[in-house]
C-alpha cells in the first residue's frame, strides 16, 4: 500500500513539475515584427497592418484569441491596435496580423516597444502572458515615421 502511494506522489508531483516547467517556458514567448505596412491616413492618425511571428519555446500547443497591444516610443503611447486570433505549436513559430492606430506623433529616431497581454488556451485552462517587444530601428523606421 505504501508502496502505491509512493508512486501516486512521485506521479502527481512530476506532473506539477512538468505543468511548471512549460509554464515558464510559455512565459518566454517572443514577437517579432515581419512586416508593418501603411494602408491609410485619416484625421484620426494612420491605420496599419503590423505582421508578428511568435516563437513557442515550450511543449504545449497553443491558442490565442485576440490580443490587445499598445505601442510606446520614448515612453509616450502613439498608438494601439488588435492582433488576429492564431494556434502556436509546440516548439514552434506561428505567424498572425493585425492593425494598429497610430494616433500620436513621434521622433524618427525613438525608442519603440509593442506590450500587450495574449490569452492562451491550454485544455481547460488559459495562461495570460504579457509581452513586450523591442524592434529594431530597422523594423519599425516606416510607420514611426510615416512614410
Amino acid at each position: 500500500m505504501a508502496k502505491k502511494a509512493a508512486a501516486v506522489i512521485i506521479v502527481i508531483v512530476s506532473l506539477m513539475v512538468f505543468g511548471y516547467t512549460q509554464y515558464a517556458s510559455a512565459s518566454q514567448i517572443n514577437a517579432k515584427i515581419t512586416e508593418s505596412k501603411l494602408l491609410e491616413k485619416s484625421d484620426k492618425g494612420s491605420l496599419y497592418n503590423l505582421q508578428l511571428e511568435f516563437n513557442n519555446p515550450s511543449l504545449l500547443f497553443l491558442t490565442a484569441g485576440k490580443t490587445e497591444f499598445t505601442i510606446i516610443a520614448n515612453d509616450k503611447t502613439i498608438g494601439a491596435g488588435e492582433l488576429d486570433p492564431f494556434a502556436l505549436p509546440a516548439l514552434g513559430t506561428a505567424t498572425t496580423s493585425g492593425v494598429w492606430l497610430k494616433d500620436q506623433a513621434a521622433s524618427e529616431n525613438s525608442q519603440v516597444k509593442i506590450s500587450g497581454v495574449t490569452k492562451y488556451q491550454l485544455l481547460f485552462a488559459s495562461i495570460d502572458v504579457p509581452f513586450t517587444y523591442y524592434p529594431t530601428y530597422d523594423q519599425t523606421r516606416e510607420f514611426i515615421a510615416d512614410a
